[in-house]
């Protein structure tokens, strides 16, 4: 694995694998990524002042006012660089969640307690079964928020290490099924509420009765997970991890413990009373979750529901799911929990912990790790600060969503147009709710005047979404998946990831679309009270 046979070099590589190549010698010839996002950020700075120089006829939706370019090199803005610098960086999202959840992780991890979790895990799943296993928890992770990016994906690549693969592999596999399958999931999520409060408002601009139903997708989002699943299962078997195979090395230094087949009699009862403490808390959190009135739940809501004989009752609901439950809030804190009780538990019945000093050692071996991650996050924060402030982004967008409305296609075009710009616009904004709350209001009436509905279109838009998330490195959690990579490939870079998850990106985009179509043409329902024409069928 860690070295190129001769018959593999003498191989004529066909025009995929030049391409491909091409894009990692381009992308690893770039700075590193906190070099990288500090040039960015002058860039958006020159840009920002020449462009304010210009009037613009584009409403800004959040406004209704035309956008206007923001001059980042002017006095008041630097001053406001300056001067919030501090908040910027400690308010960047996936900062703290990434620091407190792999404090978590790492005391479990230094403990031994996730190998021994890992080694329990593969006695039970056929070796070439792993990859469908590593990117199913991935797809469905993302009820959980951020825990994939954390949790997920890094234990991808122990385990494709353990069993003899190329752990990169892994980590892009469960990356492409945490990222790239991220609107797509049998379970409901703070997703589905998110995306429909914006279709719903956009939708009522045309129609000020319009309703929505928040689970809208839901049948769709499921019915995704499968094909997703054995799409990113071919690309990673057949063309990701050969090509790594060959071009991207192992460190020789490598300080991972890859015996994840034997297990000492000592470490067999520690896993089992771990085990059963981190189960004993899922069950707490179940029980103290479960009820009506649990404090984890969202505040009481009344949602329209129209029952089986078409009258139209109204009914109290306070979910677990929605961003505004305190379920969905405190899940990263949860993570440390889970992670971190059962790893001390573990490593003092296995003898890996003598004393509390161990424990707070795993946890400082753990931070040591994530230093070019914290800096890379830095500058990564106002680079994503000064693009918003720009106002540059909603200008892209806007110009784009104006475009589609005016070429006039048919609707199956307007469709596959549709998803084109959002994965293109998903490249310089990144954030699915301000994406979708910056072009909802043009392209959701604008395809309801086409007779298409606003589920089809928010459909349409939860595709071109996910597809395009694992390739731009302006996601906030890509530099941390840089990281993972470097733990076993140390020349790995951004154009390492970018070429690596290019051909799951290009798969999902033409899949997705085409099932999206194959879904629409055969009239399954996309979700709870969704239809695909406007006005509905009655």
């Amino acid at each position: 694995m860690t070295s190129t046979t001769a018959s593999d070099a003498a191989q004529p590589k066909g025009g995929i694998a030049r391409f491909l190549d091409t894009i990692e010698r381009v992308g690893n010839k770039l700075p590193d990524p906190a070099m990288l996002f500090l040039g960015l950020l002058f860039v958006v700075g020159i840009f920002s002042m020449i462009m304010a120089q210009f009037s613009f006829a584009e409403i800004d939706p959040r406004s209704g006012e035309t956008i206007v370019i923001n001059n980042l090199l002017s006095a008041d803005w630097l001053v406001k660089l300056m001067t919030d610098m501090v908040k910027i960086f400690t308010g960047f999202a996936p900062l703290g969640v990434v620091l407190v959840a792999v404090l978590g992780v790492g005391v479990a991890e230094r403990s031994g307690f996730i190998n021994a979790a890992l080694k329990a895990m593969l006695k039970f799943t056929p070796k070439k079964m792993i990859t469908p296993a590593v990117v199913l928890i991935g797809v469905i992770s993302s009820v959980a928020t951020d825990a994939g990016y954390v949790v997920v994906i890094p234990l991808a690549g122990v385990i494709f290490h353990a069993v003899g693969r190329h752990p990169i592999a892994g980590i892009t596999a469960a990356f492409a099924g945490v990222s790239g399958g991220f609107c797509a999931n049998f379970i409901p999520s703070g997703l589905d509420p998110l995306l429909q409060s914006f279709t719903e408002s956009s939708a009522q601009l045309y129609n000020a009765d319009m309703k929505i139903n928040p689970l809208n997708n839901w049948f769709f989002a499921s019915a995704s997970c499968l094909p997703i699943v054995a799409t990113i299962w071919y690309i990673t078997d057949k063309i990701v991890e050969p090509r790594l195979r060959k071009n991207a090395p192992l460190a020789d230094d490598l300080e991972i413990d890859n015996d994840l087949q034997t297990t000492s009699s000592r470490e067999s009862f520690a896993f089992r009373v771990a085990g059963c403490i981190m189960l004993a808390l899922i069950g707490a959190l179940v029980a103290i979750a479960w009820p009506h009135e649990s404090v984890l739940r969202a505040p009481a809501e009344l949602v329209e529901v129209v029952l089986p004989s078409g009258e139209i009752v109204f009914e109290e609901v306070r979910s677990l799911t929605s961003f505004a439950a305190p379920m969905m809030q405190i899940i990263v804190p949860l993570i440390f929990i889970f992670f971190v009780i059962p790893g001390v538990v573990f490593g003092y019945l296995n003898g890996s912990f003598k004393n509390s000093n161990d424990v707070v050692a795993a946890m400082s071996k753990t931070m040591e790790t994530m230093g070019h991650y914290i800096v890379m996050a830095f500058f990564c924060s106002l680079f994503v600060w000064a693009f918003g402030q720009s106002n540059i982004g909603v200008l892209m967008a806007m110009k784009g969503a104006n475009f589609l409305e005016a070429v006039g296609m048919p609707a199956p075009a307007t469709i596959v147009g549709m998803i084109i710009l959002v994965v293109l616009v998903n490249l310089f904004v990144g954030s699915a709710s301000a994406k979708w709350a910056l072009i909802s209001p043009v392209l959701v009436p604008m395809l309801m005047q086409m007779n298409i509905s606003p589920d089809l279109v928010q459909a349409a838009y939860r595709v071109g979404d996910s597809s395009s998330n694992i390739i731009t490195p302006l996601m906030p959690y890509f530099p941390l998946v840089v990281v993972y990579c470097q733990k076993y490939a140390k020349n790995a870079g951004i154009g390492t990831l970018v070429a690596t998850m290019l051909p799951y990106s290009i798969a999902l985009a033409i899949f997705w679309t085409l099932f999206l179509l194959g879904y629409w043409a055969l009239g399954f329902p996309l979700g709870l009270g969704a239809s695909y024409v406007y006005p509905p069928a009655l």
